[in-house]
């Protein structure tokens, strides 16, 4: 989804959440969470995460400074589009926010440096029910458009998938 600034002569006003607007994406959902990152380094990936049920989550991601790859990997069981992914450019002049459904790992490669990030979440933050899939899984085979300069370690410890990994269900 875009969202739509208004510019004048002093610079622009941009909304970046109204209830209304997403009532029928989150239906009986609400914003728990609001968090904001700070990626210096181009090239960096952070991800791919997602919290299990029942603490599952819908994500709205935007990039307000920078540019960065923005990926969603379906993992919900039986889903026609499992272990499949989608991926966009988000900067913070193309104003586009990605919305992130339940089922998905979300992560992210920085195009630049110094990108900030800022992501809504419909579940606060669960350690218990906090996973993640490895980046460089060769299940999910997934092209990140440029070379990786840094993962966390905590990234880079998600295991890798098996054939026995059949989803989450939601």
């Amino acid at each position: 989804m875009n969202r739509e600034p208004l510019f004048d002569n002093r610079g622009y006003f941009e909304r970046l959440y109204c209830i209304d607007d997403l009532k029928s994406v989150l239906k009986n959902k609400k914003i728990e969470q609001i968090n904001h990152s700070l990626t210096k380094k181009k090239g960096a990936v952070r991800g791919l995460h997602f919290q299990s049920p029942p603490f599952s989550e819908v994500k709205m991601v935007s990039c307000i400074k920078g540019e960065v790859w923005d990926i969603a990997i379906d993992i919900r069981k039986n889903s026609p589009t499992f272990l499949r992914y989608h991926a966009e450019i988000l900067t913070a002049t193309n104003n586009k926010t990605l919305l992130i459904p339940e089922g998905f790992a979300h992560g992210f490669q920085t195009l630049t440096a110094d990108c900030e990030m800022l992501y809504f979440h419909t579940q606060k933050f669960n350690k218990e029910f906090d996973s993640g899939l490895n980046i460089l899984d060769p299940l999910l085979n997934i092209k990140w458009p440029i070379e990786i300069s840094e993962i966390s370690d905590r990234d880079r410890s998600h295991n890798m998938l098996n054939q026995l990994f059949n989803g989450i269900v939601i």
